[in-house]
């Protein structure tokens, strides 16, 4: 039974490296900004995209958290461009502490798993210091979720002791073109 369910998935998987259909999706940042409200809590050192290649941009975030936060909440939004962007699909408020305990929320693990390798962010409370997101790309074999073709935007504002202390929003295209070959 295991042979029969293997098979088709690995004629799929050698299907899709042998026809380039990976190399016609098109995953990357076109924008990010950082703005911190309370300097006396947070501050940006470096917040910005570098274009490596056409398909290829690197989000670098540099910021330092001046005190021991012990209670950190996160509201994060998805939105898609239409006439300006629009609310599309997620809204969540999220208690950042609990959830790097135990992982509890499916749209935050999916997030998270995109930029773990690249950030400090992987300890638990409280977060102190030096936060950092060095070299960061989006790679779409890490995204479980499909997305249709369009200009998205990522919002997160951060609650530390219950009051909005920066945001940072991040914009990024996702072009998949089936039909396309290299």
């Amino acid at each position: 039974m295991r042979a029969l369910l293997i098979i088709p998935a690995l004629c799929g998987v050698l299907l899709t490296y042998n026809t380039g259909l990976n190399n016609a999706v098109v995953f990357k940042f076109t924008n990010f900004i950082c703005e911190s409200y309370n300097t006396s809590w947070f501050v940006f050192h470096n917040c910005r995209l570098k274009a490596v290649s056409r398909n290829k941009v690197l989000l670098n975030m540099n910021g330092t958290i001046l005190h021991p936060a012990y209670d950190i909440h996160l509201h994060i939004q998805v939105l898609k461009r239409a006439n300006g962007y629009k609310p599309w699909l997620f809204d969540q408020k999220l208690d950042v502490c609990q959830f790097i305990r135990y992982r509890s929320n499916p749209f935050a693990t999916l997030v998270f798993g995109l930029f773990k390798e690249f950030s400090n962010f992987n300890h638990t409370c409280p977060y102190m210091g030096t936060q950092i997101v060095k070299d960061f790309y989006l790679k779409y074999e890490l995204l479980r979720l499909p997305l249709p073709t369009g200009d998205y935007m990522l919002t997160m504002g951060w609650f530390l002791d219950r009051k909005l202390q920066f945001d940072t929003n991040v914009s990024f295209t996702f072009v998949e073109d089936i039909l396309k070959k290299n």
